[in-house]
């Protein structure tokens, strides 16, 4: 695992959290943050997977 890999999943529990406390708390701002959060990690975890498959069939 690479460290794209683990801060991108990283980022997006982060993200899925706050995006569950904006939910609970009503904050419609925070949910909308989370959201963005999480997919940014989301975005960053699958840069480094790929990452990771071309580093295994080099």
């Amino acid at each position: 695992m690479n460290k794209d890999q683990v801060k991108g999943r990283v980022e997006e529990a982060k993200g899925k959290v706050k995006e569950v406390t904006g939910k609970v708390l009503d904050d419609k701002g925070m949910e909308v943050e989370g959201n963005i959060q999480k997919n940014v990690g989301k975005g960053r975890a699958g840069f480094g997977d790929l990452k990771e498959d071309i580093k295994k069939n080099k």
